[in-house]
């Protein structure tokens, strides 16, 4: 008798569907005698469209993104779950666990803007940076990290709501004038094939026309905890599916998020907290930079610890940034 398909769940957007069809050729290669099938399940997220995620509403629940997958594996029905990590809550429910993460993608962020045109009321320069927006122009970004990140470097920078997709966000800096730039994080346009050429061209299916990017420098914006990286959670006494993920971890990556995790764990926070974090390994040691906006207060750590105090890393920054 054949062994059941092992059940795969992830979000329907575009973005957790690239991912977790990534994931699901990664195991099909390493595991080729076994049968993975993906199974979509909306979450609260998916749901609340509308709701604002740059206030940190104590209204909306925790793991907005998550607790939907999470319920389907506590109930049995499905056996992993694909997460973008930085949705995914510090604190996991009883009986599960973050059991891998493959390698990271690039971590950056990267502003989007229309290219300038005679036509156009406003537009910017290839290669434009922030220093390159006139008085009080307008970004748009949900995030209330990017927001204070870009207030931090430009005081006089008006910072409005936007809700969507990757595709729907640089639809709609196309269409609104209104509006001069958005942030989005480079890993996602990757990973929906976007790519940005050497002049700020944007390529890719969908693309609207006179768009370009610029991809910002970590000193600029540090990334959210768990940018660029996905997580793989599954029930903590499933062994078969902890052979599977032992091979998709990648190592480097595990280290790196774990430092940045328990910093989020530390300063009380979840995904839409105004921190953020991003580590990195040179030999046997682990680094991590740290920011905070918490009251709208700008503080920043750095700290480097051995690479088997990762977790000990990120909580101590934590404990200085209160």
């Amino acid at each position: 008798m054949a062994e059941k398909p092992i059940i795969i769940c992830t979000r329907g957007s575009a973005l957790a569907l690239a991912q977790s069809n990534l994931i699901a050729a990664q195991c099909r290669a390493a595991f080729p005698k076994l049968q993975f099938e993906l199974k979509i399940i909306k979450t609260t997220g998916d749901k609340l469209q509308k709701a604002s995620m740059a206030k940190t509403d104590p209204s909306l629940p925790k793991g907005l993104f998550t607790k939907e997958l999470e319920v389907a594996l506590l109930a049995g029905k499905a056996d992993l779950a694909v997460h973008s990590l930085k949705d995914l809550p510090t604190e996991l429910p009883a009986g599960l666990i973050l059991a891998a993460t493959p390698e990271r993608e690039d971590v950056r962020d990267v502003l989007i803007y229309r290219a300038a045109k005679k036509s156009s009321a406003r537009g910017f320069k290839a290669n434009a940076t922030l220093k390159d927006f006139p008085k009080g122009a307008t970004i748009a970004t949900s995030s209330t990290r990017r927001k204070m990140s870009l207030l931090a470097l430009r005081p006089d920078l008006n910072i409005v709501e936007i809700r969507g997709n990757v595709a729907t966000r640089m639809q709609k800096v196309a269409d609104n004038e209104n509006i001069d730039a958005t942030v989005l994080a480079l890993a996602g346009m990757t990973r929906l094939k976007f790519k940005i050429k050497a002049n700020g061209t944007i390529t890719g299916e969908g693309v609207p026309d006179g768009l370009l990017a610029s991809v910002l420098d970590l000193a600029a914006m540090l990334p959210c905890v768990g940018q660029g990286a996905i997580g793989l959670e599954t029930r903590d006494d499933d062994e078969r599916i902890a052979k599977i993920c032992a091979k998709l971890n990648h190592a480097e990556t595990f280290h790196c998020v774990t430092a940045e995790r328990a910093f989020l764990r530390g300063m009380g926070g979840g995904c839409q907290s105004p921190v953020g974090a991003h580590a990195e390994i040179s030999g046997k040691k682990i680094s991590l930079k740290a920011i905070s906006f918490r009251d709208e207060v700008v503080k920043r750590g750095e700290a480097k610890r051995p690479l088997a105090e990762a977790a000990l890393l990120g909580a101590q920054i934590a404990e200085e940034l209160k």
